[in-house]
């Protein structure tokens, strides 16, 4: 399968509707005074959520995190159901070098990886979170269900 083939995917055309950085992009640099000292806002990769469970990937070409993202990571998997998965590679050919996890404030080291690799963490992390569901089942009281 390749990600051309996935539904619910974000497909951008540069060509058509030019350069997605420039238009689509929130341009945080003008936020930054509104929070202190060094302190700022980082965007995500990807999130998902299932059963009150969180899954992150954030994509690097490499496998260090700024010290930024590292706290938030580490605090983030330690007062909320949430998992990171930190993957080294090349988005744009969505090759996979290596995948960090992050859990519980633990950032484990790279461990060699490949985009089957990648899906396999993935489809073994909703394996868990349908397992492990945060919240009892939601009823809405209009419909009763």
């Amino acid at each position: 399968m390749s990600p051309n083939d996935l539904p619910h995917v974000l497909h951008w055309d540069c060509q058509k509707q030019g350069c997605f950085n420039q238009k689509k992009r929130v341009k945080f640099r003008l936020l930054s005074d509104c929070l202190p000292g060094r302190i700022a806002f980082t965007d995500i990769d990807a999130i998902t959520e299932i059963k009150g469970n969180l899954l992150l990937l954030e994509w690097k070409d490499h496998t260090e995190l700024p010290k930024g993202q590292r706290i938030l990571f580490e605090r983030l998997t330690l007062g909320c159901p949430a998992a990171v998965l930190v993957i080294e590679g090349d988005a744009e050919q969505m090759s996979v070098v290596s995948i960090r996890v992050v859990w519980r404030g633990v950032i484990w080291p790279p461990e060699p990886a490949d985009l089957d690799r990648l899906r396999r963490e993935i489809q073994a992390w909703v394996q868990w979170a349908l397992a492990n569901p945060v919240f009892p089942r939601m009823r809405s009281p209009a419909r009763g269900k």
